[in-house]
């Protein structure tokens, strides 16, 4: 599902593109990820694989255990993440654990995408919690975003 016109939709995705800059600065994909519950934003991360040497320090990832830390809670009921590329099997499966509303992406993942590309944990009945899932807002700029990282990281 394609919502590329919403403006609150686009204005916390602007804070999560802004915040993929940073992921740059210690050579991480730039991916990055903001939680927001009732219109306020409680967490925002950027990847930080490389910085930490730690495979699961996704943007996605360390924002949802921010954002229960914040807040004190097990569960983030009624929250969305917004995140700069469609969360892979690992991040999805941890949204349905943490128990999240909704996912917002922007850029399309067709090759480790597990919220509608490869696989779609969010919405699979089998699962304890199902996600409403948007995606494609602000895909172009994300998108650009990430083929930059790689051109430069092949030359």
């Amino acid at each position: 599902m394609d919502n590329s016109g919403n403006s609150d939709l686009d204005t916390f995705m602007k804070l999560a593109l802004d915040e993929a800059d940073a992921a740059l600065l210690h050579g991480d994909v730039p991916v990055a990820a903001v939680c927001v519950l009732n219109g306020e934003v409680v967490a925002i991360r950027h990847n930080e694989k490389e910085a930490s040497r730690d495979a699961s320090a996704h943007a996605e990832m360390l924002v949802l255990r921010e954002a229960a830390q914040k807040l004190g809670v097990t569960y983030l009921t009624g929250a969305t993440l917004f995140a700069t590329l469609e969360p892979c099997a690992m991040c999805a499966g941890a949204m349905v654990l943490y128990r999240i509303q909704r996912v917002v992406f922007a850029a399309y993942d067709t090759k480790a995408g597990a919220c509608g590309s490869l696989y779609n944990l969010c919405a699979d009945p089998r699962l304890n919690h199902e996600i409403d899932v948007v995606g494609g807002v602000m895909a172009d700029s994300s998108s650009e975003m990430l083929k930059s990282f790689f051109r430069r990281l092949r030359s």
